[in-house]
């Protein structure tokens, strides 16, 4: 068994314009004084972290390394969760999602995705050079304006879409998997890769990439009322990645998981603090342990209610009372005794 490592914690909800969170050299000092061992990396704001150069030039990529070991961190991955959503844009949101890229491509749809495609390569080669495993990305989402099934679909449809996001994400898990880095997708409504199913059939598409793996966040899970530890008991090989994220979901009479366009504070399903939730985190933590998962456990706070820097703070304490230190030997070994094959014979009365 592995013992889980963290605390981590990732910086994408807390960079600011304002010191010390304007700045990789700020968040590392801020991280590292609540008790984190690891940051998660965004990859949009080359001024925390350029990934252009972190992928082509060995000693900036040395630099963040001794960087963050200065205040006793590592990268525990690095995170590509908009870009990876260009990879692939239903016209429906292609508006929306035009502020995710630079400027010049905003309104130019083909352009973006070939934009996005070669940050996730980029992603692929600034992992490698930091030693890293493992990557955090979202998949895009072409069906998803048809997640419920009215009008019905035509048939054809979801594997139509499957099929183009699996031929899209090729080229990027095979340059990943040169690089020796899993894709770790985090399962996220909004994705078509939001819960096990939808993962199965992105994985049928692929040929079952070996590098088609999942990044585990249980509050999306309650959001979506899935069972989160069976998801760990059925999906435990492909887990290489954990935001540690908390979320309730109180039933209600009114409105239930579509919410009924309310805003996050009124929604039966939200997003909480660590420990301001309902997620089972000993059970989760135990099952981790018992499944060897070889990663890190990394705070991701989103919260209506409570301050960020509160649930930074609250976060590192919480993770690290829930990190398990595996045992190397089985609790009843004091009774137990040598290997002796002919005693084990004669008990047996063979």
């Amino acid at each position: 068994m592995k013992t889980v490592k963290g605390p981590g914690i990732f910086l994408a909800q807390f960079i600011t314009d304002e010191a010390p969170f304007n700045t990789l050299e700020g968040l590392a000092g801020w991280a590292a004084g609540l008790g984190f061992k690891a940051v998660q990396l965004p990859t949009n704001l080359p001024h925390i972290f350029d990934l252009e150069r972190a992928a082509t030039s060995q000693a900036y990529a040395d630099e963040i390394t001794a960087l963050l070991a200065g205040h006793g961190l590592a990268v525990s991955e690095l995170s590509t969760h908009l870009q990876g959503q260009l990879v692939a844009v239903h016209p429906a949101y292609s508006e929306q999602f035009d502020v995710f890229a630079p400027e010049a491509l905003r309104g130019n749809p083909a352009a973006r995705t070939v934009w996005a495609v070669e940050q996730m390569k980029l992603a692929a080669k600034a992992s490698r050079n930091l030693g890293l495993t493992a990557h955090a990305t979202f998949s895009g989402a072409l069906a998803w304006p048809f997640f419920y099934p009215w009008p019905q679909r035509p048939k054809g449809l979801i594997e139509e879409a499957f099929a183009e996001l699996a031929k899209r994400w090729l080229p990027i898990l095979d340059t990943f998997d040169e690089a020796g880095v899993d894709v770790c997708f985090e399962l996220h409504p909004g994705e078509d890769l939001h819960d096990g199913a939808s993962f199965d059939r992105f994985l049928a598409a692929t040929g079952n990439h070996r590098r088609a793996r999942i990044l585990f966040d249980p509050s999306h899970m309650v959001l979506q009322q899935l069972d989160y530890l069976a998801f760990v008991d059925m999906y435990h090989p492909y887990i290489r990645a954990f935001h540690v994220k908390d979320a309730e979901y109180r039933a209600s009479g009114r409105s239930g998981v579509y919410a009924g366009y309310q805003e996050w504070i009124d929604r039966p399903g939200r997003f909480r603090s660590l420990g301001d939730g309902q997620v089972d985190f000993k059970a989760i933590f135990s099952k981790l342990a018992q499944y060897d998962y070889p990663g890190w456990a990394v705070l991701e706070w989103e919260d209506c209610l409570k301050n960020g820097e509160d649930g930074a703070r609250e976060g590192a304490v919480f993770i690290r009372n829930h990190l398990i230190r595996v045992t190397d030997r089985a609790f009843d070994d004091f009774a137990g005794g040598a290997t002796d094959s002919a005693r084990n014979r004669r008990l047996l009365g063979i």
